[in-house]
């Protein structure tokens, strides 16, 4: 019968432990009235804990820190900081010792050791202490790998490892919106969810923009002269609160032209998200680059560059359009108008605008008067390409509040 040799024992102890900050001392206060048998006993006795914050001994939270029980929860974005000894519990020196932390992940291996070399000798009840710290960047499963090597006094080459596995949570939830305005204006909503368990201290929120566009945050007012923020002076985030933070994104002068006519996926950029929880433990998140599609233009975009808010009854009034070849080919254009039921146009039907080459523009002035009072819509505007006979239709390109020329507002 085959026995299986004794399992070796080794001269080395590995011994891991993460790094967290203490919590605050939590106590469970009893008490009872002075009319009960106690008196003031259970008062005096809270009064005499070292622990109890004076003055407010029946509160739970203590003045004392306790240190971390048990390996608690890493979240996504947060540093993971471990300390690593190894200690020579044997009455002889040991020689070449290597000692090596990586850190294991569903995508990759990562090295954490502050130093690879090697210690020359470790004597008696000595050690070799270590620090590491990493930036948590991938959800789920995280493996711990610590390996020590050393050299006996006899030459033996020894080696062994420890596993220590541990999940990294996601901290936040985060959504976002794209509204596209009638301009090159893009508007992004981002709705960010606490989903710990302790409240978080929103530090920093902001969006860095792609290389197109320039980025103004709505995330504040003025008030006499100083800019609040929307959500008050507290900048806690409960558990399980949300907050919805809005961006307005502009293309940038020398890239006006091409993000107007941009087709498919449009890069916007991402989201830097800075936090602190408990006793200021740091945490940060960079989401991945934003995209949103970008709305659809066809061939030829017409959009209003001036437009009065208001207007008279049957008094002309003028609009300013801008019409932008999308196309990929030179366009030879004729512009048509057609009366509504409300409103006229005031010019020629029929003109001609000329050749537009791609991604160029024109503006055009136009006239118009509307018979009817009330919200009248602007419609009847065609383009047509002579060179392919098509047709472009425009209707409810906008909306005019017609009032009667009778009514005079006195300011």
């Amino acid at each position: 019968m085959e026995v299986n040799p004794p399992k070796q024992d080794h001269l080395l102890a590995l011994k891991v432990m993460r790094l967290t900050k203490p919590t605050l001392f939590t106590n469970i206060p009893v008490t009872c009235e002075e009319k009960d048998l106690p008196g003031d006993l259970f008062n005096q006795l809270m009064r005499d804990d070292p622990s109890t914050v004076n003055g407010a001994e029946i509160l739970m939270l203590g003045e004392m820190l306790t240190l971390p029980q048990n390996f608690g929860n890493i979240f996504l974005g947060e540093t993971f900081s471990s300390y690593i000894s190894v200690h020579n519990d044997s009455n002889q020196v040991v020689k070449d010792i290597l000692v090596k932390a990586d850190l294991q992940t569903s995508s990759q291996r990562l090295n954490l050791s502050a130093s690879n070399a090697a210690v020359a000798e470790l004597k008696p009840d000595c050690c070799i202490d270590d620090v590491i710290h990493h930036e948590v960047k991938e959800i789920g499963t995280h493996i711990l790998v610590c390996a020590v090597s050393y050299t006996t006094q006899g030459g033996e080459k020894m080696y062994f490892r420890k596993f220590f596995k541990f999940q990294v949570l996601k901290p936040l939830d985060v959504k976002t919106k794209f509204y596209n305005a009638e301009t090159d204006e893009v508007f992004l909503e981002a709705q960010i969810q606490n989903i710990t368990t302790s409240p978080m201290f929103m530090e920093k929120v902001s969006l860095e923009p792609s290389i197109m566009y320039s980025v103004t945050e709505l995330n504040s007012v003025n008030q006499a002269g100083e800019c609040v923020s929307t959500f008050g002076s507290r900048a806690y985030l409960q558990p399980m609160d949300t907050r919805q933070y809005l961006y307005c994104l502009k293309p940038k002068k020398e890239f006006a032209e091409k993000a107007g006519i941009i087709k498919g996926v449009t890069v916007i950029g991402k989201l830097d998200i800075v936090w602190k929880t408990n006793l200021g433990e740091r945490g940060r998140l960079q989401t991945s680059q934003l995209q949103r599609m970008a709305p659809g233009y066809g061939d030829v975009r017409l959009s209003l560059e001036a437009i009065p808010d208001t207007v008279n009854l049957e008094e002309p009034f003028h609009i300013t359009c801008k019409i932008t070849n999308c196309s990929e080919r030179t366009m030879d254009l004729v512009l048509e108008m057609y009366n509504t039921n409300s409103i006229h146009w005031c010019g020629i039907s029929g003109r001609q605008l000329g050749k537009l080459h791609p991604s160029s523009s024109l503006c055009l002035a136009l006239t118009l008067l509307s018979s009817v009072q009330g919200l009248q819509s602007v419609s009847g505007l065609r383009l047509t390409d002579t060179f392919l006979k098509r047709t472009y239709e425009y209707d409810d390109i906008a909306q005019v509040c017609v009032v009667s020329s009778a009514i005079k507002v006195e300011s």
